[in-house]
């Protein structure tokens, strides 16, 4: 459910804002103002946390990091629990603990919508797959 919230701008952040949302086909400038101030209120309560456009859309991630969903993917693949996960993911990420803490105190607070990217990189990774298979058939 959404309740409307009148809010006044500045004319030029609000002619940034009309230009950013006519650049993306269905964007409204309420829609992208809704969208900004969310993830705002994401990073603030997440620091260390930004919010990046990809091939699967726009997601969290950690600030010049990887994807919030690629740390909790890595944690379930990796053999180490507890804090011997955490030094492992911060040796393959290059990371310091710290930011990746910011990924899993994201993820605990957003658990669905980071479950539903890694299962949406999960299915797309298994089609990849079977395409690449299916070429190695061709090829053999």
């Amino acid at each position: 459910m959404s309740s409307p919230l009148s809010v006044r701008f500045d004319d030029q952040v609000l002619e940034r804002l009309r230009r950013r949302a006519r650049a993306v086909p269905g964007l409204t400038a309420s829609g992208l103002a809704q969208r900004l101030v969310d993830e705002g209120l994401r990073m603030v309560e997440h620091p260390g946390v930004v919010f990046k456009d990809g091939p699967s859309g726009r997601r969290a991630a950690l600030a010049f990091g990887p994807d919030v969903w690629e740390v909790v993917a890595f944690l379930r693949q990796v053999d180490e629990r507890g804090d011997a996960a955490i030094d492992a993911a911060a040796e393959t990420f290059a990371l310091p603990p710290t930011r990746l803490r910011a990924a899993l105190h994201y993820y605990a607070a957003h658990s669905d919508e980071v479950e539903a990217e890694v299962a949406q990189a999960a299915a797309e990774s298994e089609l990849a797959e079977g395409a690449w298979e299916a070429e190695q058939r061709l090829l053999a």
